[in-house]
């Protein structure tokens, strides 16, 4: 699954693949901002992204797509 992390004053999103279901990353957001902390996700490799969730501008929790690519007639 894709997630993307607005950053308040930052040019670029953060975005990760991540292994969590929506409903798990959900979860995370809503509990950092419940307790003023900061947003911990975990992507496929086993990195975390830590950010201070008063930074945090929008998080956009999307479902992986599969792109075709190449000269493909599906």
């Amino acid at each position: 699954m894709e997630v993307k992390i607005g950053v308040q004053y930052a040019p670029r999103e953060l975005v990760l693949e991540s292994a969590q279901t929506p409903a798990e990353v959900e979860q995370a957001v809503t509990e950092a901002m419940a307790k003023d902390s900061v947003l911990t996700l975990t992507d496929e490799k086993g990195r975390k992204v830590i950010v201070p969730i008063a930074k945090v501008a929008y998080v956009e929790i999307a479902e992986k797509s599969e792109r075709p690519f190449g000269f493909t007639t599906r």
